[in-house]
């Protein structure tokens, strides 16, 4: 009877890893945690203490629109972008390298959080990554992307309502290329 040990409230919940974290904790260096939500990115570069978690810096991807950035804040080359420019800035913030913790989301080769990695690693920051995990330079672009749009803009109907989104905001999905190469040359020339 007296076995019974109950779960932690954000285990049961699925909000944290406990195994994980203790892993990236006893690492004892400054982790690197990505969330993606329904329409945008964030991500902070965290040093943990006892006390509490200290962020020594953070990027969101409404800082893309800033740069030019006109496609989604979610899509995997916003990703990638977004972790250039958030390796850029914490490089400029003293932050050498760092560890990957995603806690309870599952790590997928090629996603969307191996992209921000790469940008975060093209923007200075050492961070022990498989070169296998990381998405193709096409990817990296958008050129799937607009493929894809190319391929669809055969049917109008199925076309609006894909890229509805994108379109009300006068961005065509088939210019992910050149949207890319601009946002990437304004941000390496930001800092």
């Amino acid at each position: 009877m007296g076995d019974y040990v109950p779960m932690y409230r954000r285990r049961r919940s699925g909000a944290t890893n406990y195994g994980a974290r203790k892993k990236a904790i006893s690492s004892r260096g400054t982790l690197l945690a990505v969330r993606i939500s329904n329409k945008n990115v964030s991500a902070q570069f965290i040093s943990p203490t006892v006390t509490g978690d200290l962020v020594l810096a953070s990027a969101h991807s409404h800082a893309l629109r800033k740069l030019g950035w006109t496609g989604s804040l979610k899509s995997l080359p916003a990703c990638y972008l977004l972790g250039l420019w958030a390796g850029r800035n914490a490089k400029s913030k003293g932050v050498e390298s760092a560890f990957l913790y995603n806690g309870v989301a599952p790590f997928v080769k090629g996603s969307r959080i191996s992209a921000f990695v790469k940008g975060v690693i093209d923007g200075g920051i050492q961070i022990p990554f498989a070169k296998e995990a990381m998405p193709s330079e096409g990817r990296l672009k958008g050129e799937n992307i607009a493929e894809y749009a190319a391929e669809l803009a055969k049917d109008k109907g199925a076309y609006d309502k894909r890229f509805s989104g994108l379109l009300k905001k006068g961005f065509r999905p088939e210019d992910y290329a050149q949207n890319y190469t601009r946002t990437k040359d304004a941000i390496v020339g930001a800092k």
